[in-house]
């Protein structure tokens, strides 16, 4: 089963007026996860598809959007899928790929329909348009590039995992991978950024299932907060910020799209601009 929903781009005055249910429903994706069911949010922020399978009890296949408006979802898109559990496996463009947790598979234009299975899998999914075919490469946590950054007297000692990056591989335009935080550390891309040439979406895991993430986001004189609990989804527009701390330790799996690959190209923000 394929359900794919649509969140329309939201302007920043109008994020203004939200109160808290408003806010969730426009930039939350709280059910990522629907045993046997493929869910995916088609997203008007630089046309990025963000979704979740999992095939409990068999094979699934993603095959036809609706709102691509193409035969086959990848005729003009590119795609990332993650192995969140264990033993995955994907099917796409007649090769078979074996995935393990946290594994992030990059399909290019034109691979077709795209079939996954394993019963103790979940599949994160991203995808871009693309404007060329570049060829599909699995990328597991050990081909990552590492990047250490923060420290413990500031509580955000992280690793930075870069998966789809210009340092490890080519691709049109999505840029992605994973941060995981150090034990006692807290707080995830601070100081806080933006950047109006490229959208995001945060997904946290590895968090306990009694823990929540403060996720930051909204203009940097206008935040607001969302409440976001283990494998949810945050959109975040262009131009808002985002970052968070959590009442425990976690991971998250970022991506992006849109304009330049360069992961640096941000617009910090200053602590004390931080209203």
């Amino acid at each position: 089963m394929l359900k794919t929903n649509l969140r329309r781009a939201i302007d920043p005055r109008h994020a203004k007026t939200f109160d808290t249910t408003a806010l969730r429903d426009e930039f939350l994706i709280e059910n990522l996860w629907v045993k046997d069911a493929v869910q995916l949010t088609y997203t008007q922020y630089d046309r990025m598809i963000v979704g979740g399978a999992s095939p409990t009890s068999g094979s699934l296949t993603i095959d036809g959007v609706d709102q691509t408006g193409t035969p086959s979802w990848l005729d003009r898109r590119e795609a990332v899928l993650v192995n969140l559990g264990t033993d995955g496996q994907v099917e796409a463009a007649g090769e078979t790929y074996q995935m393990g947790r946290c594994d992030m598979l990059y399909l290019g234009m034109g691979s077709g329909a795209v079939t996954v299975s394993g019963p103790d899998a979940r599949f994160y999914i991203i995808s871009a348009p693309a404007h060329r075919a570049i060829p599909a490469r699995l990328i597991t946590i050990k081909d990552a590039v590492q990047v250490p950054l923060g420290g413990r007297d500031t509580s955000n000692e992280r690793v930075i995992y870069q998966f789809v990056h210009p340092a490890v591989m080519e691709s049109c335009q999505i840029v992605m991978g994973m941060t995981k935080l150090g034990t006692g550390s807290v707080w995830n891309t601070m100081p806080a950024h933006y950047h109006e040439r490229r959208s995001e979406a945060y997904l946290y895991l590895d968090l306990p299932a009694d823990q929540n993430v403060v996720h930051l986001m909204g203009e940097p004189d206008e935040t607001r907060h969302l409440i976001v609990r283990n494998e949810q989804a945050v959109l975040s527009p262009p131009w808002s910020i985002h970052c968070g701390a959590g009442t425990s330790s976690y991971s998250f799996i970022w991506a992006m799209a849109g304009d330049n690959v360069d992961y640096t190209d941000v617009d910090m923000v200053a602590m004390e601009d931080m209203r």
